[in-house]
């Protein structure tokens, strides 16, 4: 055996001890018979059948693929119909689209960071985020989720003359929203700029338009975001959202941009569809909203700023074996465990999905609480 089939060996069986083993060969979705709770499709536009047209429409007009980066032939008219819909929705000056919101994150962060910057990390970002500032350049500060006293003070004592700071909106972990009002406010006093990623915000807060939109920073000189199209848009692809010369910045400069072939073509005009349809039909990040207080009630737990909620399970196996029982009996829920989870400790979640009936999100937060309880594994 090789020195890497022997490591190889050796991570699998750590895997395997302590319960975190993942599979990539499960079909996913829903079928007649089962629920999908799982999935980010938090507003159900994957089957809309206006952005599965769009979609279409595309292909048929541009092809399968973009065929090239951006900046050499790969724009095309769908990805400039998706970003004026983005700027529509969020009420921002400019978008740039990528093909992931991962590459968004890792091109935003990596073209504004360096060597004269200090990037302060809320505790609880995506990992695309900390890949991101690892990347940077830049020095990094990580600080206590939500704390912006903590925040203040590694503002203050910074080593750098610029300084970015880090957030969400919303966290997909906990469900907690962050004090963007307060955090852009101290950012602004401490001559920081503040990059927000909106993954589970756009399409959810904000009457489905955002945290920034909401906390009317939409636009702001000092505000950065950046937003998916894979989750409550019901699409694939990232953007990044803010100023005429932050854009024009980011062609120029943003790795993940300029060396990717661009988004295809279906998934930009998809994820513009469904940008119209947010911004036309409240009643449906309502419905959200309706979904999420039903699943709160019955969990006995706090109503989760996103649309996400999540069951404290007491061990990673545990909760591989509930994921597992529900999945037979034919509901999908979210396995979380660590690494995956920021303080370690494994969940449960379950998506407040807006096209399920109010009859359906009970049926299955009370199936989903009795499996726990029948397990004896609520933390």
């Amino acid at each position: 055996m090789s020195a890497m089939d022997t490591w190889l060996a050796l991570a699998a069986q750590d895997r395997e001890r302590r319960g975190i083993i993942r599979r990539a060969d499960r079909i996913g979705g829903a079928g007649e018979s089962t629920l999908d709770l799982a999935s980010n499709d938090y507003l159900g536009l994957t089957s809309d059948p206006r952005v599965r047209a769009a979609a279409i429409r595309a292909i048929e007009r541009e092809g399968t693929g973009a065929r090239a980066s951006r900046v050499v032939t790969g724009t095309l008219s769908a990805h400039l119909e998706l970003e004026r819909e983005l700027c529509e929705l969020t009420n921002q000056p400019a978008a740039l689209v990528f093909s992931s919101g991962y590459l968004a994150n890792l091109g935003v962060l990596t073209a504004l960071g360096g060597a004269d910057a200090q990037i302060f990390s809320d505790a609880h970002v995506h990992a695309s985020l900390i890949d991101a500032a690892r990347l940077s350049r830049a020095s990094v500060e990580r600080f206590p989720h939500a704390d912006l006293v903590a925040l203040r003070g590694a503002l203050a004592n910074r080593s750098a003359p610029r300084a970015i700071v880090v957030v969400e909106s919303i966290y997909s972990v906990l469900g907690d929203a962050c004090d963007l009002v307060a955090t852009a406010a101290l950012c602004a006093e401490q001559d920081a700029l503040l990059v927000v990623d909106e993954a589970h915000g756009v399409g959810v807060a904000g009457c489905g338009r955002g945290g920034v939109h909401a906390a009317a920073l939409a636009g702001a000189e000092h505000v950065v975001m950046t937003a998916t199209m894979s989750k409550a848009l019901g699409a694939q692809g990232g953007a990044v959202l803010g100023s005429h010369a932050l854009r024009e910045h980011l062609v120029n400069t943003a790795r993940s941009f300029i060396f990717d072939t661009g988004l295809a073509p279906a998934a930009a005009a998809a994820a513009a569809e469904a940008c119209r349809i947010v911004a036309a039909e409240p009643q449906l990040v309502a419905s959200l909203g309706a979904n999420g207080d039903l699943v709160a009630g019955i969990w006995g737990v706090a109503r989760a700023a996103g649309a996400v909620h999540s069951l404290r399970v007491s061990t990673p196996e545990a909760a591989a074996r509930i994921t597992e029982r529900l999945r037979e009996s034919g509901i999908l829920v979210g396995c979380f465990r660590p690494p995956s989870v920021p303080d370690g400790i494994s969940r449960l979640r379950m998506t407040a999905n807006a096209a399920l009936s109010p009859a359906q999100v009970s049926h299955a937060a009370e199936v989903i609480m009795a499996a726990v309880h029948d397990e004896g594994a609520l933390a």
